[in-house]
Formats: structure tokens, C-alpha cells, sequence
């Protein structure tokens, strides 16, 4: 072998071990506050991430809304500008249309149902759904179930929600939920609830204990209405175009990283959903039992109008049937 080809031999694999061990920083994006769970999580898949790769990979998680809501950051992630990005499934529903699914209405019969669909090969084919759209699916967090609050008139039953102006999630899914309710719903990105609740733009909105607290939304809406008419869960993603700058061995690294922090995701939620429900009880919140059924009973046309496609049909029946 001549002595130019065997030198650039070398300095080819030189160049390509460097490659292979390059320091990275991923950008991880989250709309929620310092301490809360999926914010916790994150940062802690970044700790195993970092031992496993010896210190080469690290995840620098940007929370608070910082590089924008939910449905910007969506699209910021799929060309790259963010490297990771954690998401209710809902945002996601007009792009990946397999996450529609997991949005309807009273679908999870518990938390337990639903950790089961998700952890397994159902869960497994809606995560690879998410690549032809520049999004590689890593882990499902936890939302806790969702329920109404209200600023004034309080949701004792189904009628009370006639014609109230309720925020949702920017989904044509939960808008159609709403509306199935009774409700005239008004969707906008989380940041603006609390201002929009505090001058009557809406009337209420719907969600989980922590985010309930945590966005501070118990000092305006003051009447919480255990409906928990969904379980729909967080997803945990990751730019392909980020991925794909990847080794086989880090990607797996990541994959690994983010399976394991499920696990301190769930632990941080159950914690915190208990201390959310005590901070807005202490605050003055209202909360009022309802008769679930009356409710659920109302959702049927939300299932004939996203329940079409035959694939949808199948993932839908194949959920039921997990025990």
C-alpha cells in the first residue's frame, strides 16, 4: 500500500473516532415549571445518559416555555432547531394520526390500562409511527387524568357545561370532545389559560392536578370537577435529523436512557399528583364528584367521527381488549 493511501487511511479513522466520540448537547424542550415531574424526568435520563457515555452526551432540558409551546416547539423539533421535546399526545394528533387514538374520551379504564397499552407492542407501534413525520417516538410519561375546572358556575352534571367557553388543546379531536360535552370549546397554547381565565375569555379549561397547581389556574378557577375524562399520555420524542447524527451505539444509549426514566417519571408523578391535590384543597378549590357515566355516555360521537380508518379501528379494539 503506498505511504499518501495508508496516511489517508488513517486520518480517515482518526477522523471517524472522533466523530464517534464527539461531544453532544441535547436541547430538550418542556412547557412545564422547575420540579415538575416530566421536567424531573428528563433532566434525570440526562444523568444515565451522561454516566453511560461517559460524560460525551448530555441533555440541557429548556422548561418553561422557554423555546416557545407546544405546537411551535413540534415543528422546531422536526427540522431540528430542538433536539428532544416532551408533548402531551394531543399536539401531535393532526400529524401523527395514531396518537388520536389514545386522546379519546374515557378510553383508559385506569392508570394501570393504561401503563399496560403503553409499555407494550401497542405503545411500540404508535412510536414508530412518529418517523416518517421527522420525529423519532423514545418513552411515554404519565398526564394523570384530566378533569373540568370553572371560574364561576360550578360542572355538578352533563347540562352544566352548555355553552361554556372551555379552553382545550390545539386538536381537532379534543375541540370535537368539547363540543360533544356541550361546551364551546376554545383552543390556545397553555401560557395564555391563566390570563384568559382571569378575564373571562373562557370560562374553564380542563386538566390534571399538577398542571392544575402548578400553572397556578386553582387562584382563578376555583371549581374542580373530577370527570378524569382522560388519560391521555405524554410523549417523549427526539428530531431525527438530531438522531440520525447519532452512532447505532448512542442511539441505543438514548433509547435506554429514556425507557429508564419512565420509571423515576412515574414515581415523581404519584408524588406529585397527591401534593397537587393538597396545595389546591389548602388554596380553596372546590372539588366536586360527579356521575362519570352521564358523561362518558356523551362521547359517542367523538368515536364515530375519529374512529374510521380501519387501522384506527384495530388499534382502538386491540386497547380494549388489554386486561
Amino acid at each position: 500500500m503506498k505511504l499518501t493511501k495508508m496516511l489517508g487511511l488513517a486520518f480517515g479513522i482518526a477522523l471517524g473516532a472522533t466523530a464517534a466520540h464527539a461531544q453532544v448537547t441535547l436541547r430538550s424542550a418542556d412547557i412545564h415549571p422547575d420540579g415538575y415531574p416530566t421536567v424531573d424526568a428528563v433532566k434525570y435520563m440526562g444523568e444515565l445518559l451522561e454516566k453511560s457515555t461517559d460524560g460525551r452526551i448530555k441533555i440541557q432540558v429548556m422548561n418553561n416555555a422557554v423555546l416557545g409551546q407546544e405546537k411551535d416547539t413540534i415543528e422546531q423539533t422536526r427540522f431540528g432547531v430542538i433536539d428532544m421535546n416532551r408533548v402531551n399526545a394531543a399536539p401531535f394528533n393532526n400529524l401523527v394520526p395514531e396518537t388520536t387514538v389514545l386522546g379519546l374520551p374515557f378510553l383508559f379504564r385506569s392508570t394501570e390500562h393504561m401503563h399496560k397499552v403503553v409499555d407494550g407492542p401497542i405503545g411500540e407501534e404508535i412510536l414508530k409511527a412518529f418517523e416518517p413525520h421527522g420525529l423519532i417516538g423514545l418513552a411515554y410519561y404519565d398526564s394523570g387524568a384530566r378533569s373540568f375546572y370553572t371560574t364561576k358556575k360550578p360542572i355538578e352534571k352533563l347540562a352544566d357545561l352548555k355553552g361554556m367557553k372551555i379552553r382545550v388543546q390545539q386538536s381537532d379531536l379534543w375541540i370535537a370532545m368539547m363540543q360533544a360535552f356541550g361546551a364551546n370549546p376554545t383552543p390556545m397554547p397553555m401560557g395564555e389559560v391563566y390570563s384568559s381565565l382571569e378575564t373571562g375569555v373562557v370560562d374553564g379549561a380542563e386538566n390534571n392536578w399538577p398542571s392544575y397547581e402548578s400553572a397556578r389556574h386553582y387562584e382563578v378557577a376555583k371549581n374542580y370537577t373530577l370527570t378524569q375524562h382522560s388519560l391521555n399520555p405524554e410523549i417523549l420524542v427526539m428530531s431525527k435529523i438530531s438522531w440520525d447524527k447519532l452512532t447505532p451505539e448512542d442511539q441505543k444509549a438514548v433509547r435506554e436512557a429514556a425507557k429508564e426514566s419512565v420509571k423515576k417519571m412515574r414515581e415523581l408523578w404519584t408524588a406529585r399528583e397527591k401534593s397537587s391535590e393538597e396545595k389546591v384543597r389548602a388554596g380553596g378549590a372546590k372539588v366536586i364528584e360527579v356521575d362519570k357515566e352521564e358523561f362518558s355516555a356523551a362521547m359517542k360521537p367523538v368515536y364515530d367521527k375519529f374512529v374510521t380508518d380501519p387501522k384506527q379501528k384495530a388499534l382502538l379494539e386491540q386497547i380494549q381488549a388489554v386486561k
